[in-house]
């Protein structure tokens, strides 16, 4: 049997990168998962390889920041699968600038989708996760549901260049510590992942990168030649992770095995400290 057998998880960002890594191994553990990106095709990708592999998933493509997209994406996972165990809040993207520079619009985009998105999330899982459980421990069951909220070591010790990420990111795990206090009382273990460099569309070498289409805007992405051969040098592993290699903690925080862990941030750099 694997780690999450009969669970069902809610990914956010899970056509690509990280997010897609973290639904195909969920779903090698046996849960089912509600694919969700903001592009329909990588969702319908992401489904169908795990579908083709005898597993069970759905789509529910759609915007974090959308004020509809929660209900939808609860929707999802109880009409198709019956409950809700795990949720990973892990979509988001980057649009960088020194603060001199930066509008108000970088700004709350990124606060938007990094922090006002989850709490969303959060808040509209309270009766499939925290009601559920109230009337399991009156019965005298105990039940471990998993939220995961994936950040970054941005949000701990800042990066030049991105302080709307920075401050969105240090939020997220502020929203992380509170609700593992308000919830630790329904078995609901609420915890953190702060990645380093880890490769993505986001994170390749520029001269390689495309621009990403967000809400009508082309934003760049990746990280200068200059940049990724720095990190290289400061990484003890000498290299950046995988996508695979980033699944691993999650899946683990996912899992029976963090059953006592709750209001924490495991950071996943290669060694990288900030």
């Amino acid at each position: 049997m694997g780690l999450l057998e009969d669970k069902v998880a809610i990914i956010t960002g899970s056509g690509r990168g990280i997010g897609k890594a973290a639904a195909l191994m969920f779903a090698e553990h046996g849960a089912s998962v509600v694919v969700n990106d903001l592009d329909p095709e990588p969702a319908e990708e992401t489904v169908k390889e795990i579908t083709d592999l005898g597993h069970r998933a759905v789509i529910c493509a759609g915007n974090i920041v959308d004020e509809g997209l929660p209900d939808r994406l609860m929707g999802a996972a109880m009409d198709n699968f019956g409950k809700i165990d795990i949720l990973v809040n892990n979509a988001g993207y980057t649009w960088d600038g020194v603060i001199q520079k930066m509008t108000d619009e970088q700004w709350y985009a990124l606060i938007d989708v990094h922090a006002t998105a989850p709490f969303r999330l959060i808040r509209a899982i309270s009766p499939y996760m925290r009601d559920i459980a109230k009337k399991e421990i009156a019965e005298g069951k105990r039940v471990h549901r998993k939220i995961i909220n994936i950040c970054s070591l941005a949000g701990i010790g800042g990066n030049a260049g991105q302080v709307n990420y920075s401050a969105a990111k240090a939020a997220l795990i502020g929203v992380t510590k509170a609700i593992a206090k308000e919830w630790g009382g329904f078995n609901i273990n609420v915890n953190a992942v702060c990645f380093g460099h880890i490769y993505t569309r986001l994170t390749v070498e520029r001269d390689e990168a495309k621009t990403i289409r967000i809400e009508n805007r082309e934003l760049p992405v990746g990280v200068s030649k200059a940049n990724v051969q720095m990190l290289k040098m400061l990484v003890p592993l000498r290299r950046g992770g995988t996508p695979q290699e980033a699944a691993g903690p999650i899946l683990f925080l996912a899992s029976p095995l963090s059953d006592y862990i709750t209001g924490e941030v495991i950071i996943c750099s290669g060694g990288l400290v900030i």
